[in-house]
């Protein structure tokens, strides 16, 4: 048993958000794959509240074309609110990853026609093969929210042990509307998050920096009496 957690520790620490892809699809087979493994994730009173569309070939880039131009004329109306605000070590954490990105890619600090830019490559997939639309029964709630979450962490950790990459994005949930139409969403379903996915290109600038992470002192309280 030592040895499987050295691998799920192995996986977790491969993992990473790519921004940068190959324009060779993943194989259908290894899709499957992926999905049948994450279907083992747990979910309260086994709702399994997850529901995917996935895009390849001509269809994602008609996703693409679709969401770059509706993100140029709407603004952000997510079924779950976005974060009200980032504070203390939270907005740390946020400013740090997006000085790395920032920093790998060239965009230097206060150009906001550069960071606005890199930020279009959201709904331009970062040039990905492949784009994931994950959505759950309204009825649900947060429930239903955090159950598509586990689902996403085990697809992405599955996709790593494939030697797939993926990046999960808020960015696609910002235009419900859009996603609902292109994909044929019923009204009884929100929007969680979106997905893209595909073979990393390790030469993107992108792709040369990883996020730090809080060691266990800095998040655990121990209540021993």
């Amino acid at each position: 048993m030592a040895g499987e957690i050295d691998v799920l520790e192995r996986l977790l620490r491969r993992r990473y958000s790519c921004r940068g892809f190959l324009p060779q699809p993943v194989e259908r087979a290894t899709i499957e794959r992926l999905l049948e493994i994450a279907q083992r994730t747990p979910s309260w009173c086994n709702a399994q509240p997850w529901q995917l569309h996935i895009t390849s070939g001509a269809a994602t880039e008609r996703f693409r074309a679709a969401l770059l131009a509706y993100a140029a004329s709407h603004a952000a109306e997510p079924d779950y609110p976005f974060p009200r605000e980032y504070r203390g070590i939270y907005l740390a954490r946020r400013r740090e990853c997006g000085f790395q990105l920032y920093a790998a890619v060239g965009v230097a600090k206060g150009d906001r026609v550069a960071s606005a830019k890199q930020a279009l490559e959201n709904y331009r997939l970062f040039g990905a093969p492949h784009a994931l639309v994950v959505t759950t029964d309204e009825a649900l709630g947060v429930y239903g929210v955090l159950d598509c979450g586990a689902w996403v962490n085990n697809f992405m950790l599955a996709a790593a042990g494939a030697g797939v990459a993926c990046i999960a994005q808020a960015a696609l949930a910002a235009h419900p509307q859009l996603l609902r139409e292109f994909f044929g969403i019923g009204a009884e379903r929100r929007v969680v998050c979106g997905m893209s996915f595909g073979y990393e290109d390790k030469n993107h600038p992108a792709n040369q920096f990883r996020t730090s992470r809080a060691t266990k002192e800095e998040v655990a309280t121990w209540i021993d009496s």
